[in-house]
C-alpha cells in the first residue's frame, strides 16, 4: 500500500531501517541481557543437522573435514593458518590433549582454557571449533577427539598430526609475519606485542628451569611409540592421516608470492613395485592437492605431478595414462617424468634379484629342484613384495637418502608446499620406531611438507 501512495518515500523508508539495522548489528554495545539472534541461530542450526543424515553420505559430495592435533599454539601459527585453507568450506576443529586426572583435580582445568584458544581462533581470522579433552595419555586423548568430536553427519573425517622430531620450536605468535591480515590491521593487536589475551603455556626449552630439568622424550609428552600408535589408531578407525612437517618455517604471506608451486608425488617412494598412481591413497593426495589449489588463496598456484619411471619402461605411455586420467577427473597439473632408476638399484627386491642371479645354480641342477621349489619361491617373493613389515625391516638408510635428494633436488623452482605419500604402518608395534626413522630421512630438509595416507575414496567418474 505504502508504494502505490508514494514508491519513492516507501523505498527510502525501507532503506533507512536497513541501514539502522546494520548499524545496530554492528556498532551495538556489548549486551547484558544476552542476544536474541543466538538463540534463533541455535534453533537454526539444531534443525538442519538433524537433516544431515550421515547414511545419505556419498562420495561426490565428500569434502575434509579435519581434526588439527594442537600442543602448544605458540608453535603452530603456520600451521594452523594452512590446514584453514586446506579444509575449504569442510569441518574445522582445534584440538588439544592435556595430560591429568580430573578425579585428582578440584576442578576442570580445561574451563579457564577456552577463553584463549577462541581468541586465538578470532586473531588469526580461521573458521575452526576447539575442543580439549584431559586424558591419561595423548593417545587416549586423541582417541576420545576421534570418537566425540563433531556432531551428527559433520564429524572428522582427516587427522593431522605435526610432525615426531627434535627441532626445536619456535614461538610464532611474537612474530606478526604469522599473523592474519585482519590482525594485523586491528590497531589494538599491533600496538600489544605480547598478547595477554593468548595464555598459552611456554614452548618446551624456553623455561631456564626446563633446559636442566631431565625429562622423557625430550620434553615432549609422548614417544615415538605411542606417535605411532595414534596414526595406527586413526587408520584403523577409517580416518585419513596427514603428518605436516616443516609447518614452523610456513610463512602464508610469503609462500603466496607469486609464482606459487605445489608439488605433489603420488607414489609410494618407499615401495617401487607399486608403480600405482590410482590407488586410493594416491587420488586422496590428488584430492587435496585439488581442494587446496581451489581456494581463493591458492588459486595462482600451479600443481605439479612428478612421476617416477624407471627408464626401462615407457615414459611417454605412463605420462599419457595420467595425464589421461587428470583430464577425466578434471584436474589441471602440469606432470613430470622422473627417471629414478639409481634410487631403484639401491632398493633391497633390486639387490635381493641382483643376488639371485649371480648364484643362480647350473642347468641340470636348476632343473632338478625348480619344481620342489617353485611353490616355496613364489610365496617368498610375494611375502618380500606384498608384506610392508619384510620391506619396512629391509629397506637401507641409502636408499631412503637417495629418494630425498631425489626430491630435493628437482631442477625447477622450489615449492610453497610438498604432498608426499604415506604408508601404513606396520602391524608389528616393535617396527614403529623404524616406521618413524624412514619417514624422517625420506621427508629431512625438504621444507613444508605433508605426508598423507588416505583410507576413504574420494573420486567418482559416475555421475
Amino acid at each position: 500500500m505504502m508504494f502505490l501512495i508514494n514508491p519513492i518515500y516507501a523505498s527510502a523508508s525501507i532503506v533507512f531501517m536497513l541501514l539502522l539495522l546494520l548499524i545496530i548489528h554492528y556498532l551495538s554495545p556489548t549486551s547484558s541481557w544476552g542476544y536474541i539472534s543466538q538463540a534463533l541461530i541455535f534453533h537454526q542450526v539444531r534443525k538442519y543437522l538433524l537433516m544431515l543424515d550421515v547414511r545419505k553420505d556419498h562420495v561426490k559430495f565428500w569434502r575434509p573435514q579435519v581434526l588439527l592435533m594442537v600442543a602448544n599454539p605458540r608453535a603452530n601459527i603456520g600451521l594452523i593458518t594452512f590446514i584453514n585453507d586446506i579444509k575449504k568450506s569442510g569441518l574445522y576443529v582445534l584440538g588439544h590433549v592435556q595430560i591429568g586426572d580430573l578425579g585428582l583435580l578440584p576442578s576442570d582445568p580445561l574451563q579457564c582454557q577456552y577463553d584463549s584458544w577462541l581468541s586465538l581462533v578470532d586473531h588469526l581470522n580461521i573458521k575452526a571449533f576447539v575442543n580439549l579433552t584431559l586424558a591419561d595419555s595423548v593417545r587416549h586423548g586423541v582417541r576420545h577427539l576421534l570418537f566425540i568430536s563433531g556432531l551428527g553427519g559433520m564429524r572428522p573425517n582427516t587427522l593431522v598430526l605435526g610432525f615426531y622430531d627434535d627441532l626445536p620450536p619456535q614461538d610464532q605468535l611474537q612474530d606478526r609475519s604469522f599473523h592474519s591480515d585482519r590482525s594485523l590491521d586491528d590497531p589494538a593487536l599491533a600496538e600489544d606485542q605480547e598478547d595477554p589475551l593468548f595464555h598459552f603455556p611456554p614452548l618446551r626449552g624456553s623455561v631456564p628451569e626446563d633446559k636442566n630439568r631431565a625429562e622423557a622424550w625430550g620434553g615432549k609428552a609422548l614417544g615415538s611409540q605411542e606417535y605411532v600408535s595414534i596414526i595406527a589408531d586413526a587408520v584403523k578407525m577409517l580416518k585419513n592421516v596427514a603428518l605436516a612437517r616443516y609447518f614452523g618455517q610456513f610463512d602464508r604471506q610469503r609462500a603466496l608470492q607469486s609464482p606459487v608451486f605445489v608439488d605433489v608425488w603420488p607414489l609410494n617412494l618407499l615401495r617401487p613395485d607399486s608403480s600405482s598412481y590410482v590407488d586410493t591413497c594416491s587420488l586422496f593426495l590428488l584430492q587435496l592437492a585439488c581442494i587446496l589449489n581451489m581456494t581463493r588463496s591458492w588459486q595462482k598456484a600451479k600443481l605439479r605431478l612428478f612421476l617416477c619411471v624407471e627408464v626401462g619402461r615407457s615414459l611417454k605411455g605412463a605420462e599419457q595414462k595420467l595425464r589421461l586420467l587428470l583430464k577425466e577427473l578434471r584436474m589441471k597439473a602440469d606432470i613430470y617424468t622422473v627417471p629414478w632408476d639409481e634410487q631403484v638399484a639401491l632398493h633391497w627386491q633390486r639387490q635381493h634379484v641382483g643376488m639371485a642371479i649371480e648364484a643362480e645354480p647350473e642347468k641340470g641342477e636348476r632343473d632338478e629342484v625348480q619344481k620342489e621349489d617353485e611353490e616355496e619361491v613364489e610365496e617368498e617373493e610375494e611375502e618380500y613384495a606384498n608384506s610392508f613389515p619384510s620391506n619396512a625391516v629391509r629397506l637401507s638408510d641409502d636408499y631412503l637418502h637417495a629418494v630425498n635428494r631425489l626430491i630435493l633436488n628437482q631442477p625447477r623452482p622450489p615449492p610453497a608446499v610438498r604432498f608426499l605419500y604415506l604408508p601404513r604402518p606396520p602391524a608389528d608395534t616393535r617396527r614403529y620406531h623404524n616406521y618413524l626413522h624412514q619417514l624422517e630421512l625420506l621427508s629431512r630438509d625438504l621444507g613444508p611438507t605433508l605426508l598423507i595416507h588416505g583410507v576413504t575414496p574420494v573420486i567418482t567418474t559416475d555421475l
